[in-house]
C-alpha cells in the first residue's frame, strides 16, 4: 500500500503550485493583458493543467489575489511597518513609511496595473481591490494614530490620512520616476520630506542631491 506524504508536504508542494500559477499569471498579465490572458494560457506557462488552475483559485480574479500577496511579500512591507511603529522618533517613522512605499512601487507597479485593468471588466477584481485599498487605508490610519502625538497643530487623524493616500498615490510615483525619470532614490527622499513636512510640520530643506535629481 502506498504511503501518503505528510500533510504539511502536501500542503508545501500546493501552496509552491499555486505560487507558480500566479507568477506565470503575472507575466502574461503584464505582457498580453488582463482580457487577453486566458486560463489555458496561464496553465501552460506554469506547466500544470487547466483543472488545476480552477481548482486552486477558481478564476482569474483569485489569481490576482495571491499575485497581491506574493507582491507584498517580495516588497518586505511588514517587517519595514514593524521597524516603523518600533522607532520613537516620528521623523524616522515617515522616512521608513517612504522607504517601504517605494518598495512597493518598485517590485509591484505592473500588479497595480494589472488591477486597474482587471477590475474594469471583472466585478469579482473590483471588488476585490476595493477592499484591498480599503485594508490599506484602515491600516494607514492605524499607523497615524500612533503619529498622533506628533502631528503638526491643527491637523486631525482623518486630514492626515487624507493627505497621506493623496501623497502615496501611485500616479505621482508613475510621472515621477516612469514619466520623468527620477531616481528611485530621489523619489523616496521627496516623499518622507513631504510627508514629514505636511503631517509634522518639518522644515527641512531637500537636499542638494534631491535638488538635482541624482540618486
Amino acid at each position: 500500500m502506498a504511503v501518503k506524504p505528510p500533510a504539511n508536504y502536501r500542503q508545501r508542494q500546493a501552496q509552491a503550485t499555486r505560487e507558480r500559477i500566479a507568477i506565470a499569471a503575472r507575466a502574461l498579465f503584464a505582457d498580453r493583458g488582463y482580457v487577453s490572458t486566458t486560463v489555458e494560457a496561464i496553465a501552460g506557462r506554469a506547466g500544470v493543467a487547466v483543472p488545476t488552475v480552477y481548482g486552486a483559485f477558481g478564476s482569474k480574479s483569485g489569481i490576482l489575489a495571491e499575485i497581491r500577496r506574493l507582491w507584498l511579500q517580495e516588497a518586505g512591507v511588514l517587517p519595514l511597518v514593524a521597524e516603523a511603529l518600533a522607532e520613537p522618533d516620528y521623523d524616522r517613522r515617515l522616512e521608513l513609511a517612504a522607504r517601504w512605499h517605494r518598495q512597493q512601487m518598485e517590485t509591484g507597479y505592473d500588479v497595480i496595473s494589472i488591477h486597474k485593468q482587471a477590475q474594469l471588466i471583472d466585478p469579482a477584481a473590483a471588488e476585490s481591490r476595493k477592499k484591498a485599498l480599503r485594508a490599506r487605508e484602515r491600516e494607514i490610519r492605524k499607523f497615524i494614530e500612533a503619529l498622533e502625538p506628533g502631528l503638526r497643530s491643527g491637523l486631525d487623524v482623518q486630514a492626515a490620512l487624507d493627505i497621506w493616500v493623496a501623497l502615496e498615490h501611485e500616479g505621482i510615483y508613475q510621472e515621477l520616476v516612469l514619466n520623468r525619470g527620477w531616481h528611485a532614490d530621489r523619489y523616496e527622499r521627496w516623499l518622507g520630506a513631504t510627508l514629514k513636512h505636511q503631517l509634522l510640520g518639518s522644515t527641512a530643506e531637500p537636499s542638494s542631491a534631491e535638488a538635482s535629481g541624482q540618486p
